[in-house]
């Protein structure tokens, strides 16, 4: 039976192998700077220093040199697993380190705006329920539809009403992410995030909303965004 009412045994699994190629930058994403410090040391501060996180696990790239030469990678709360090709074996790697019984908390490593209030109420809000689940927010924007034969003409406009756009922290039973993930790679599915893994094993992951300025630094202007944001922020919220 799944210990379901531990706030105090969450595990944060934050996948760092990527190179993030949309950047067009030398290094991988996670290592360029806002301010003094690296999108990866931003975003673990805010893992590291949330009350409710007992360990944060970083998993890299085998040929990762940069890791390492960072003052956050010896924290006593962090621990280092070996990623594989995609984020869902980066994350299997990560979860390799926990037991079935532990909450595992995955995050984006170029998620580094993300606040306290929002860790929380995903926090609170999956234990009461008994029911893993993400952050998201609604889709405000008008969504359109492009056609088949030509992906850059109109097809339709989707309604929005039950649209989100999912975010990260996702919080799921580590046993029982493991065992989605790893049905879903031997399917071959492809798996974009981890609530994907889950819904194709047949789960309903709950919709917990956040803040906007959860954003994803994915393109060089989203630097820019990320730097006012985190400057506006008040520490550890």
């Amino acid at each position: 039976m799944h210990n379901l009412n531990n706030l105090n045994d969450i595990i944060a699994i934050v996948p760092a192998a990527g190179v993030g190629c949309r950047m067009n930058s030398q290094i991988p994403k996670q290592y360029l700077k806002v301010g003094s410090k690296t999108i990866l040391e931003h975003t673990l501060n805010k893992l590291l220093t949330h009350p409710q996180i007992t360990q944060v696990i970083v998993v890299i790239s085998s040929e990762d040199n940069i890791f390492n030469t960072l003052s956050i990678a010896q924290h006593d709360k962090i621990k280092v697993a070996l990623g594989g090709k995609t984020r869902a074996d980066s994350v299997l790697a990560g979860l390799k380190l926990l037991n079935d019984e532990q909450w595992a908390l995955v995050h984006d490593a170029a998620r580094p705006c993300v606040n306290h209030c929002d860790i929380t109420r995903l926090i609170e809000t999956v234990i009461n329920k008994k029911q893993g689940g993400i952050l998201a927010t609604r889709v405000s924007d008008t969504i359109k539809r492009a056609c088949q034969n030509n992906d850059t003409i109109i097809d339709y406009s989707e309604d929005r009403t039950y649209l989100w756009g999912a975010a990260t922290p996702q919080l799921f039973n580590a046993g029982e992410l493991k065992s989605c993930l790893q049905q879903a790679l031997n399917d071959h599915v492809a798996i974009t995030d981890e609530a994907s893994a889950i819904e194709y094993c047949g789960g309903h992951p709950l919709l917990i909303e956040c803040r906007g300025d959860n954003i994803k630094i994915t393109h060089p202007e989203d630097l820019a965004l990320a730097t006012f944001y985190l400057t506006k922020q008040i520490p550890n919220r």
